[in-house]
């Protein structure tokens, strides 16, 4: 049974990481292998056996990396792929799935899913994706923001959800105040459309890439001294927008 899933699990032990990888896969076996091997490259490990007890896990603890199976009874691991991405899109998700029930890549993506393995599955690819995934999230971590924060005559609070320029209070949405805090996080770098509507908006309510230009449009209007001529929300053309300080 075993063997039909995992390929071999016999792995040389690592350092010690410290990184938490949440497992949510109802074959005891796979369970048993899947254990073995991140444990012994130092990994902290914690297995659900099905959806929901998956979903309250995360939810109790956010790991790391997750490494999902499709094939769960009852919630399926599709609606926990697609919850928990929306929750939390920077999560890596590496989705575990039968070979005849390898989805269409981009329906993965759309789901949240960052890379998939097909069963029986090599162990060091599955490590190996593993690592990559959360290399990709280190890199792409935004840079700690303090909440209190200022730029030109621009001075902001977050905690306190208030904004001043020159002095005068100035009315932000919420969803306003996250594109700015976003794009402060990544000051410097390129974000296009699809990466602000991800990341700031998530899944649940899917809107347009018009929907991103609007709210740089008000953010513009609102904190520059020229909206048509912006030096702090710069677009980048053909890639989207970039925050200078």
């Amino acid at each position: 049974m075993l063997k039909s899933a995992v390929q071999g699990a016999t792995m040389e032990a690592g350092p010690g990481t410290g990184e938490r990888i949440l497992v949510i896969e109802d074959d005891r076996a796979v369970q048993k292998a899947l254990r073995r091997l991140f444990e012994a490259e130092g990994f902290t490990v914690e297995i659900a056996g099905n959806g929901a007890e998956g979903l309250a896990m995360f939810k109790a603890t956010p790991p790391s990396v997750m490494v999902l199976d499709l094939s769960l009874p009852g919630l399926p691991g599709q609606d926990v792929c697609r919850e928990i991405s929306q929750s939390t899109p920077s999560l890596p998700i590496i989705i575990l799935s039968a070979r005849t029930e390898v989805m269409d890549k981009v329906l993965l993506l759309e789901l949240g899913a960052h890379d998939y393995v097909t069963k029986p599955f090599s162990p060091r690819e599955l490590l190996a994706r593993v690592r990559t995934a959360m290399r990709r999230r280190a890199i792409a971590a935004p840079a700690a923001v303090t909440e209190i924060f200022s730029f030109g005559d621009v001075h902001v609070d977050f905690t306190k959800m208030e904004l001043t320029r020159e002095g005068v209070p100035v009315q932000m949405t919420s969803q306003e105040f996250k594109v700015l805090k976003f794009m402060i996080q990544n000051a410097g770098r390129v974000l296009s459309r699809e990466e602000l509507l991800n990341q700031v908006w998530g899944y649940k309510n899917y809107p347009t890439t018009r929907t991103v230009d609007n709210h740089i449009l008000r953010l513009r209007q609102k904190l520059e001294k020229d909206s048509g001529n912006p030096l702090h929300f710069r677009t980048v053309h053909s890639a989207g927008y970039k925050f200078v300080p």
